[in-house]
């Protein structure tokens, strides 16, 4: 079976929509996926999302399952840097974070004191039942650290989610700290990242990532992908994005 997580398109937040660009991008992406041979679709309820998924939608004919559970990772903590106000959860400076030691291991990143105070755990919990449950219902049964292929399958399933919400997901199927993947892996808007599952023993499944973040049908309509999802190369650099 094969999973395509897409980022939406960039983003406009006061609307909870795409930007000009965002349209653009979102357009490119629906000829790409069109090509594919999808069994379902799903969706975020936010409205960037679904405004994404709509050009692709349209353009093969259509609809996708809407889960409350891809809604963008909601909980939000006091920063260490910023004990004056709520962020959101999945986004520390580097110093702040890099030297807990439990932020780097799968079954003890959630333990910060911090993450404990905004039900940070219980939140994770909730959207990784439901897409093991949504796996369970196409044919993978979680076991422990890996899946019982007990219908095994080449379908092709889509969603259409948000970055945060997306590094979770990963963090599941691969058995490593969200922490990580948040803060070191980049989605730029409309990014594609396709994880597959290999049967090496009958019956035994894990998921393997083929690729991360893919923006090639950007670049292949000379379109240059979005800043949204990162932060300024150099601290100097006035035009790109800071805090």
């Amino acid at each position: 079976m094969k999973l395509v997580i897409v980022r939406h398109g960039d983003p406009d937040y006061t609307i909870d929509s795409l930007t000009e660009k965002g349209w653009k991008e979102a357009g490119y992406l629906a000829e790409r996926l069109e090509k594919l041979d999808v069994k379902e679709f799903y969706v975020s309820p936010l409205g960037r999302a679904k405004d994404t998924a709509s050009c692709t939608l349209k353009k093969v004919g259509r609809t996708a399952i809407e889960k409350e559970w891809l809604r963008e990772f909601a909980p939000r903590i006091n920063r260490p840097d910023r004990a004056d106000k709520k962020t959101i959860s999945w986004d520390w400076l580097p110093q702040d974070w890099m030297n807990q030691e439990n932020f780097f291991h799968a079954d003890q990143w959630w333990k910060s004191p911090v993450f404990l105070e905004a039900g940070v755990k219980q939140e994770y919990d909730w959207v990784i039942e439901n897409f093991d449950n949504l796996l369970q219902e196409h044919g993978y049964v979680r076991e422990g650290k890996y899946y019982s292929a007990e219908k095994a399958n080449n379908d092709t399933l889509v969603f259409f989610c948000h970055f945060g919400l997306e590094c979770v997901l990963l963090s599941h199927l691969l058995n490593i700290s969200p922490m990580v993947l948040w803060h070191q892996c980049c989605a730029a808007p409309t990014a594609v990242t396709t994880v597959v599952t290999e049967e090496r023993r009958k019956g035994i499944a894990s998921f393997r990532m083929l690729s991360f973040g893919d923006i090639s049908h950007l670049y292949a309509n000379q379109e240059s992908p979005a800043f949204a999802a990162r932060f300024c190369e150099a601290y100097e650099n006035s035009e790109e994005r800071h805090d």
